[in-house]
C-alpha cells in the first residue's frame, strides 16, 4: 500500500515516495512532504543543471550546489534555468 503525503511542490494530495531519496535532514523533509511526481520533476531538473553547467556530481562543490537548487526547487522561490538554456523541442 503506498502513502501520500501533501505535497510541498504540486500543492495537493499525492502519492509519497517509497524512501528518503537524500540523505540527512533535507532527505527527510523531501520524503515527509514531497511527491513521487514532484521528485521525478526534480530529477529532469537536475539533469538538466548538470548539463548545463557541466557539473560533476562528484565532487563537493557540484553536490552543494544541487543541494542548494534541491532545496530552493522545493521549498523555495523554485530553481531556475540557466539564462541561456534553451529547450529542446518534444
Amino acid at each position: 500500500m503506498s502513502r501520500s503525503v501533501n505535497c510541498a511542490l504540486l500543492g495537493k494530495e499525492a502519492e509519497g515516495l517509497d524512501y528518503a531519496p537524500y540523505p540527512g535532514e533535507l532527505g527527510q523533509r523531501i520524503y515527509d512532504n514531497i511527491s513521487k511526481e514532484a521528485w521525478q520533476r526534480w530529477v529532469a531538473h537536475q539533469t538538466m543543471l548538470i548539463n548545463e553547467y557541466r557539473l560533476t556530481p562528484i565532487e563537493p562543490e557540484a553536490r552543494k550546489f544541487l543541494e542548494t537548487e534541491m532545496e530552493k526547487f522545493f521549498f523555495g522561490e523554485g530553481s531556475a534555468a540557466p539564462k541561456e538554456y534553451v529547450p529542446t523541442e518534444t
